[in-house]
């Protein structure tokens, strides 16, 4: 995609632009660096990146994505 080096406003921008429709990210002061407000694309905040420990919580992950709607901002944490 050619999106490698790129600053996470931009990241929203060419997403958006792109037709994603939900952004996951493990950065839990994205949604304070970033102006969130007006846009369309979901994010979805995890607590960690560790591959393991989100494999189990796989489920939990993924309907917090099918749950999410234009523009909403969800954050789990470990225990949600």
């Amino acid at each position: 995609m050619g999106w490698r080096g790129i600053s996470n406003g931009d990241l929203l921008d060419r997403a958006e632009a792109d037709g994603f429709q939900l952004l996951i990210v493990a950065d839990k002061n994205f949604q304070h660096q970033q102006n969130l407000k007006d846009r369309q694309i979901a994010i979805l905040e995890l607590w960690t990146n560790h591959r393991p420990t989100l494999e189990n919580h796989f489920e939990r992950i993924r309907g917090a994505a099918e749950s999410a709607t234009s523009g909403q901002l969800i954050v789990l944490d470990e225990q949600t």
